[in-house]
């Protein structure tokens, strides 16, 4: 038995999300990429620019607000409320920029 193509690619969180959105809201979109045996590598594909994304955005942001390894030392918890309050910025980015896409 040949493996399909598109069950090599492995999805992540984005592109597990990606595809719930088309599912929902996109049926026409979901059901052609399927047909034409892509849905796969394009949720992969999905995935992997949400990630690259979502860590460029983070360091960004991190050296544009002074987050650095100079506050970690100094003052811990205030290091890890940044970082978190950029990581959910970021999210929100990512999902409206790339996963929730019109």
């Amino acid at each position: 038995m040949v493996i399909p193509e598109e069950e090599k690619h492995s999805i992540g969180i984005w592109g597990r999300k990606h595809q719930q959105y088309l599912k929902e809201s996109r049926p026409m979109i979901y059901n052609d990429l399927i047909l034409s045996s892509k849905l796969f590598s394009y949720l992969a594909d999905i995935d992997t620019q949400a990630q690259n994304r979502l860590s460029l955005l983070v360091t960004q942001l991190a050296e544009k607000e002074g987050i650095n390894d100079q506050l970690k030392e100094q003052d811990q918890m205030a290091w890890v409320r940044s970082m978190n309050n950029i990581r959910n910025r970021t999210e929100e980015i990512v999902l409206k920029e790339l996963i929730f896409a019109e």
